[in-house]
């Protein structure tokens, strides 16, 4: 058996727990880890697990080889530090060393949460993603843009945007890369930098309507969230994640997408064409 051969025989005996997976990113990873011949084992309330009951980890995570960790709210939450802490723990006790985890870009709220997960004793990896593409066309930011205005807090910043499913190819390649990665920090980056407004305006483009940035205070969207219903104590760590990751600290491009995968990472202009032919921005 030639050395491809055996890695591919490896890889499709290997289960995969995915949090998240009916999620934007989870979805893709367990989509994109299923096209590479893993068993993926999501993990989900629906399925039975649950964050915040720590009594239900064990029979996601039992017999498992790997698992994929996405925290639900926020990866600079107090919280995620103490769950992804917990899980990863647990997941080592039960002979799951292989741990992936989805971080954030720039973002110093999510240092405690990535420090949790490397004294874990895992093999673990770290995936800190640039803002997501589809954070355009799927969740919170819709709405207002199908009503043809997106009003947030990012004010002229340039940010490389990356597009989800280059963040599941890159997960499923460093879960079936055997030790490749392990102790690795990866940073993901689209391929060119834009602002939002630059962003809007592809995306109007791209759906043959008018579509207007309006920057405004990182205090005043934080008033706004709560005025929707927000509770208070997300609402000051948004504000306070937003204070730091819009002030251009992201503002460069990494290879590291090209590195594990061998292409190019895809590009807004593509995303934009894609979702709008889909329908994303549709009233």
């Amino acid at each position: 058996m030639t050395e491809n051969a055996a890695e591919k025989a490896n890889t499709q005996r290997m289960t995969v727990v995915v949090t998240g997976a009916s999620g934007r990113t989870g979805s893709r990873v367990a989509q994109a880890a299923r096209d590479a011949g893993l068993t993926v084992r999501a993990a989900s309330r629906a399925l039975g697990f649950d964050w915040e009951d720590p009594t239900t980890w064990a029979q996601t995570l039992r017999d498992a080889d790997a698992a994929y960790l996405m925290y639900p709210s926020d990866v600079g939450s107090p919280a995620a530090a103490e769950g992804i802490g917990a899980l990863a723990r647990e997941a080592v006790g039960l002979g799951v060393r292989r741990l992936v985890l989805l971080s954030a870009r720039g973002e110093d709220q999510a240092l405690p949460t990535e420090e949790a997960l490397k004294s874990s004793g895992a093999d673990w990896t770290i995936v800190r993603a640039a803002w997501f593409a589809q954070n355009f066309s799927e969740g919170p930011l819709v709405e207002g843009m199908v009503h043809g205005e997106l009003v947030f807090p990012a004010g002229e910043v340039r940010e490389p945007f990356v597009d989800v499913r280059d963040i599941a190819d890159v997960m499923t390649a460093v879960l079936t890369s055997g030790d490749r990665y392990a102790g690795r920090t990866l940073e993901l980056t689209g391929p060119r930098l834009l602002s939002w407004r630059e962003a809007v305006a592809e995306i109007s483009a791209a759906a043959g309507t008018t579509i207007t940035y309006t920057p405004v205070p990182t205090r005043a969207y934080g008033e706004a969230l709560a005025g929707f219903g927000v509770p208070a104590e997300e609402v000051e760590l948004l504000v306070e994640v937003f204070e730091t990751l819009m002030d251009g600290r992201n503002a460069h491009l990494t290879n590291d997408v090209e590195k594990v995968l061998g292409r190019a990472p895809r590009d807004f202009t593509d995303f934009a064409r894609e979702a709008a032919a889909a329908g994303a921005w549709k009233a």
